[in-house]
């Protein structure tokens, strides 16, 4: 069973949250960060509650968490300016529960891939960016330039923004990687296994299980 938490930012909200830990070792941390609040996301999204139901069995412990005025969390949607402060908290909670040797992803889908893309923080070892718009991060030339992991997995048939586009802004990124998935959509219904094992074999790459 999950372990419920509450969050709480430096600007005084409380985030409704969860954590799965992988026993009896994890190998990483991932951050888990939802869709857009105003079109019904929610750490209960598809994707996210794929990726949080499946990656602890495969040594990611994973933190998952509503961004303010979702479900039980305070405070009120921001437009994607105060949902970083959301994220860098989430990032904070989860680096404290994981040793100093262990990788932290900083992963979203959507409108939450945009936010885990706007933050930079020390902890962040690695970035895994679901179907993002690209119209809600911020500072985009500063992820450019960031030498650590990036991973872009973008949907075939994504309605919101051509992969292809997103592509072009990405080429000259440092150290990115992009996956397209064949026959999905924005939402990856049918698809959310292909995802699992997109983010699986990320993991091995920037958290590799150690040598017997």
């Amino acid at each position: 069973m999950p372990e419920s938490l509450h969050l709480e930012t430096p600007d005084g909200v409380t985030l409704e949250a969860e954590l799965e830990l992988s026993l009896p070792q994890a190998r990483c941390g991932m951050v888990l960060c939802h869709p857009h609040p105003r079109y019904g996301g929610s750490m209960q999204s598809i994707v996210i509650s794929a990726l949080f139901d499946a990656l602890p069995a495969r040594g990611v412990t994973c933190l998952r968490f509503n961004f303010r005025g979702v479900a039980r969390s305070t405070g009120t949607h921001d437009d994607g300016n105060l949902e970083r402060v959301d994220v860098e908290t989430a990032v904070k909670t989860l680096s404290q529960r994981l040793s100093s040797d262990q990788s932290l992803v900083l992963t979203g889908w959507s409108f939450g891939a945009d936010m885990a893309l706007s933050v930079r923080d020390t902890p962040v070892s690695a970035w895994m960016a679901i179907a993002p718009p690209l119209r809600f991060a911020h500072d985009l030339d500063g992820l450019a330039a960031d030498p650590r992991p990036k991973l872009l997995a973008l949907a075939q048939h994504d309605e919101y923004r051509d992969p292809a586009q997103v592509r072009e802004v990405a080429e000259h990124w440092a150290n990115t990687d992009v996956t397209v998935v064949g026959g999905a959509s924005h939402f990856f219904v049918g698809r959310t296994d292909r995802l699992v094992e997109v983010a699986s074999a990320y993991v091995d790459r920037v958290a590799p299980s150690p040598v017997a």
